[in-house]
């Protein structure tokens, strides 16, 4: 593999919150290289279009999160539970598409080779460690920085406030900016057609490209809109953390972090059920940004998705599992 190869699958490991939708009981799914990933309460199908035009697949039964350890049924943990679950099967739906996309650059002899695991792994790690000093580590340094050099700035609940509004800020930047490379782009496309098709499914309607193609592509259950309420959420309960030295703040945003996410995931899946509710308002930011996340896919994109879903739910169909739609 390539540096530039190895720097093009970390881009798309860093957005794999944002491209991540659905919940263990629903149909949702996720972007992948020149594919989609869908999945179904007890199944999932990652379709992925070839240079030469052939649809590929991997599926697979999927064990429920809920149904494997039951803990994870309850409030706020049953969001760590789908949200890990979820992770992991993006990250191996990524490794597929991202075999598909390399092996039109291989050479005869290298042909049907995968991506070696160590790389995986060291793009993981760099990609967990790049998270975690861009969010976590940079923006509380700047915001004491600048409380130490303005007075206005100076108390704890100001720099606490400074903290997650320069993460929301951080974030914004790196989306806009990642947005601009010609790969992220075609993601965003296919982040896109799986918003419609499973708007498509949602709706009762025939699935096919036409139906498909008449939805919007933002969806109150996107990872882009998660991690939104993830950060407004961090912004409000951060600022009133009762430290004030550098590194007991930054150990105490590591330890809330579980509990935050887990409480975003409720917001989320109540403003999914309840779209009319004062609570869904948080979600708003969140489906403003997927004009960014999201770009209007082409018919051959569609009907990917549509590939994906048919997969996932021929499986699911031989699981026997109950579809709740939101």
């Amino acid at each position: 593999m390539s540096i530039r190869e190895f720097l093009r699958f970390s881009a798309h490991l860093q957005l794999l919150p944002v491209l991540e939708s659905g919940e263990e009981t629903l149909v949702g799914g996720q972007a992948v290289m020149e594919g989609v990933m869908m999945r179904a309460p007890h199944s999932y199908c990652v379709a992925v279009r070839k240079a030469d035009g052939e649809i590929i697949t991997e599926q697979s039964p999927l064990p429920r999160v809920s149904e494997k350890y039951p803990i994870f049924k309850l409030p706020v943990l049953r969001g760590l539970g789908t949200l890990g679950q979820a992770m992991t099967l993006g990250f191996k739906a990524l490794r597929f598409s991202a075999n598909t996309a390399l092996e039109a650059h291989r050479p005869a002899e290298h042909e049907g080779k995968e991506m070696p695991g160590w790389i995986m792994w060291l793009n993981l790690i760099c990609s967990v460690l790049f998270f975690l000093i861009l969010y976590k580590v940079v923006p509380l340094y700047i915001a004491t920085e600048l409380g130490n050099a303005v007075s206005f700035l100076h108390s704890r609940l100001a720099i606490n406030i400074a903290d997650g509004v320069i993460r929301l800020g951080l974030f914004l930047a790196f989306i806009t900016l990642i947005s601009r490379m010609k790969d992220i782009h075609r993601v965003f496309e296919y982040h896109g057609a799986e918003h419609k098709v499973v708007f498509n499914f949602e709706s009762g309607q025939e699935v096919n490209v036409q139906n498909s193609q008449t939805f919007p592509t933002w969806h109150p259950r996107c990872g882009t809109s998660f991690l939104i309420v993830v950060m407004l959420m961090s912004l409000v309960a951060y600022a009133f953390l009762p430290f004030d030295s550098y590194v007991a703040k930054l150990a105490a945003r590591l330890l809330l972090l579980p509990l935050i996410v887990g409480l975003s995931y409720e917001v989320i899946r109540f403003a999914a059920k309840r779209r009319a509710s004062v609570l869904a308002t948080i979600t708003a930011p969140g489906l403003w940004l997927q004009r960014v996340t999201t770009q209007p896919p082409s018919d051959t994109q569609t009907a990917v998705a549509i590939h994906a879903l048919q997969g996932a739910m021929a499986l699911e169909a031989e699981q026997g599992g109950e579809l709740v739609i939101a």
